[in-house]
């Protein structure tokens, strides 16, 4: 396969995961966490990467879709940890102990709670996660985009 065309594939790959985010979010009513937004961020960032690659051509940008990739599969482990209770989230996504918290500080704790929790599971196929789908697809997108940047010409 040509290397314009495998970065055009990888680029839509990026652009349908976010799509698809968005398809949970605005059509089937599942509200993201914090966690998620960060899980976003890069499939965006290999999109713009992506039309750079295929405009300009350099390998480089090969390169940064890859990283693109990664930072968003590495950050779905992390989420997906999070969700299976495997380690604390950030506090201010997650459930966090309230003993030796006074009155004050636990009034502050749930008025700066946020509405999604990073921790909680609103949807599941299979055993899998939306994050788990997200680091799995994403790794697999990031494999891709190395194989592509190892290509010759």
């Amino acid at each position: 396969m040509p290397r314009q065309t495998a970065v055009l594939f990888l680029t839509l790959a990026s652009a349908a995961m976010i799509l698809s985010a968005w398809g949970f979010q605005y059509i089937g009513g599942y509200a993201p966490c914090k966690m998620c937004y960060w899980q976003r961020y890069p499939h965006i960032a290999a999109v713009i990467i992506g039309g750079l690659a295929l405009a300009i051509k350099q390998r480089v940008f090969v390169w940064l879709g890859a990283l693109a990739s990664v930072t968003t599969g590495v950050i779905g482990i992390y989420h997906s940890g999070v969700e299976r209770k495997l380690w604390e989230g950030p506090t201010s996504c997650t459930s966090s102990s309230i003993g030796g918290l006074n009155s004050d500080e636990l009034f502050n704790q749930i008025m700066n709670a946020p509405l999604v929790r990073c921790d909680d599971i609103p949807w599941q196929m299979a055993g899998f996660t939306m994050a788990n789908l997200n680091a799995i697809i994403s790794l697999g997108l990031a494999f891709l985009w190395i194989l592509v940047a190892l290509k010759r010409d």
